[in-house]
């Protein structure tokens, strides 16, 4: 029995694996669960067995990245060993790190939602609660630092949105970014090195009071 559940949780892991790749390289739309079952090294039988159909798959596979994306972001705001100003400046540096690891997910997530706005609800659903109670408890201590002369009075949901914005920004514009710095972007990790410094920079001077 315990072999038949690991075997289950490999299989699905392996299936979830090329299901991403198909996803990132194909969109939704041209994603085929036949190229996925034949990179995942199973029968398309046994995807069916496993997900049902595409959507469910899709759903999937976009479920355990918001669910990374809530982790790297959680493990310091809910910290409460670290100053607030370092956790901000933590969280703006596993964000950014989550997107240079994953640097197709943002273009493809823009692009779902430009050419299939009903899976906008599943975005929504996926990430309305937490990020909800995530803003109202980082609001209530950057209040508390306001009052304290430790930042500037601020606008939790904002600054998310500027840490969003700088983080995602300099990958999903790379290669337009190409063309206009030219040769400046031969070194493609001094420049995520330096996006990296440069938007908790940013964040850091907006806050201060």
């Amino acid at each position: 029995m315990v072999n038949k559940i690991t075997d289950d949780k490999n299989t699905e892991e392996l299936i979830l694996l090329a299901a991403e790749h198909e996803f990132m390289t194909y969109g939704y739309n041209g994603a085929k669960t036949v190229r996925i079952a034949s990179s995942a090294g199973v029968t398309h039988a046994m995807l069916h067995y496993y997900f049902r159909t595409k959507e469910n798959l899709f759903n999937k596979v976009f479920e355990e990245k918001q669910k990374l994306v809530a982790k790297s972001m959680e493990v310091f705001f809910l910290n409460p060993d670290l100053p607030f100003l370092e956790r901000i400046k933590a969280v703006i540096e596993a964000h950014f790190d989550f997107v240079a690891n994953n640097q197709a997910l943002p273009r493809f997530v823009i692009n779902e939602l430009i050419s299939n706005p009903e899976k906008l609800s599943l975005f929504k659903d996926q990430i309305s609660e937490f990020v909800g109670t995530l803003v109202a408890l980082i609001q209530k201590e950057a209040d508390e630092a306001a009052k304290q002369g430790i930042i500037r009075r601020v606008n939790v949901t904002d600054i998310l949105i500027d840490v969003a914005s700088l983080n995602i920004f300099p990958f999903v514009a790379f290669p337009l970014l190409q063309i206009i710095k030219g040769d400046c972007l031969i070194d493609r990790e001094e420049f995520i090195a330096t996006r990296r410094k440069e938007s908790v920079e940013v964040i850091m001077q907006r806050l201060k009071p």
